[in-house]
C-alpha cells in the first residue's frame, strides 16, 4: 500500500473530516462577514441619498462638471417640463426584465434656460408610455453623473438611449444640458420647501425608477466586520496548514516504517 493510500483508511477519516469542517467553518464565518460588511457599506450609501434636499443651485450648475461628493444628493429642483423631448433609456430596470426608463428634461428656473434630464420612473410596456407632463413642476430628485457605458446608439432617430449619456440626450433636446441628471425620489427626509408632496413630478403610471449610482461611503465603514472576516479566514489557512503538517508528518514516519521493515539490501552473490 503506498504512504497516500495508507493516509485514506478508515481510522484516519476522523481526523481528515474534523480538519474540513474546522476550515469550511472558519471560511463560512469569513464570507458571513464580509457579507455584513457590504450591507453596511450600501445601506450607509442608501442612507446618504435620503439626506435633507437642497437647492440644486447649491450642488450642480447649468455649465458645471459633475461634483464627485454630490452623488446620490436629494435636491429641489423647479422649472417647466419639456415633453416633447422625451426619451426611454432601455434595460433600466433592476426589478423587472426589459423595463425602461421614462426620462423628460425639465428647463430649470426660465423656460429657456438650461434643461435637468428627470427620470420620471420605469415601466415594461413601451407600447403605452404614460404622457409626459407639461407646464411648471417642483419636486426632490438624487442627483446622478451622466453615464458613458459604452453601449452603442444603433439607431439616433428614435427616442431610445441605451444609457443616459448626456452628450446623446443633447440630440433630443433643443437647449443646454445639466452635466447629470435627476432621479425622482419617493422617500424624503427632513423639511423642504414643497412639504410632502411633489408637485406635478410626472410619476403618475410609473413605478420608482432606482438609483443606478450610489455615494461612496467611508473607509471606516463596518471596517470591523472587514478585520473579522480576514480573521477566520486566517484561522480557516491555519487549521488547513496544521493538518498538512501532519499528513506530511505521518507519511514520513511510514515511509520510514518501510525502510526499516524491509531491512538492508542484501550483499550480491559472488558466482
Amino acid at each position: 500500500m503506498s504512504p497516500t493510500s495508507w493516509m485514506l483508511r478508515p481510522r484516519y477519516w476522523g481526523i481528515h473530516l474534523f480538519a474540513v469542517v474546522c476550515v469550511g467553518i472558519a471560511f463560512w464565518f469569513g464570507n458571513w462577514q464580509l457579507d455584513s460588511w457590504n450591507h453596511q457599506r450600501e445601506s450607509e450609501a442608501v442612507d446618504l441619498t435620503k439626506v435633507t434636499p437642497i437647492p440644486l443651485d447649491d450642488a450642480l450648475g447649468p455649465d458645471q462638471p459633475f461634483p464627485a461628493d454630490m452623488v446620490g444628493q436629494p435636491v429641489l429642483v423647479k422649472g417647466t417640463w419639456l415633453p416633447e423631448s422625451t426619451v426611454l433609456v432601455g434595460n433600466r430596470s433592476k426589478s423587472a426584465k426589459g423595463g425602461h426608463w421614462v426620462v423628460t428634461p425639465l428647463a430649470i428656473g426660465e423656460p429657456d434656460a438650461p434643461a435637468l434630464m428627470i427620470v420620471r420612473g420605469w415601466t415594461t410596456d413601451v407600447e403605452h408610455v404614460p404622457e409626459a407632463p407639461t407646464g411648471e413642476a417642483e419636486f426632490v430628485v438624487n442627483l446622478q453623473p451622466g453615464e458613458g457605458t459604452g453601449a452603442v446608439d444603433d439607431d439616433p432617430t428614435d427616442n431610445v438611449l441605451p444609457q443616459l449619456r448626456i452628450a446623446d440626450a443633447l440630440n433630443h433636446v433643443d437647449r443646454d444640458l445639466y452635466g447629470g441628471y435627476g432621479v425622482v425620489t419617493t422617500e424624503i427626509e427632513g423639511d423642504f420647501p414643497v412639504g410632502d408632496a411633489a408637485v406635478n413630478a410626472g410619476t403618475d403610471d410609473l413605478r420608482a425608477a432606482e438609483l443606478d449610482q450610489l455615494p461612496k461611503t467611508k473607509g471606516s465603514t463596518a471596517l470591523r466586520n472587514l478585520l473579522y472576516a480576514i480573521e477566520w479566514w486566517v484561522f480557516g489557512l491555519f487549521a488547513a496548514y496544521i493538518w498538512w503538517v501532519w499528513v506530511r508528518d505521518e507519511l514520513k514516519k511510514r515511509e520510514s516504517q518501510i525502510t526499516a521493515d524491509e531491512g538492508p539490501e542484501p550483499p550480491p552473490i559472488d558466482g
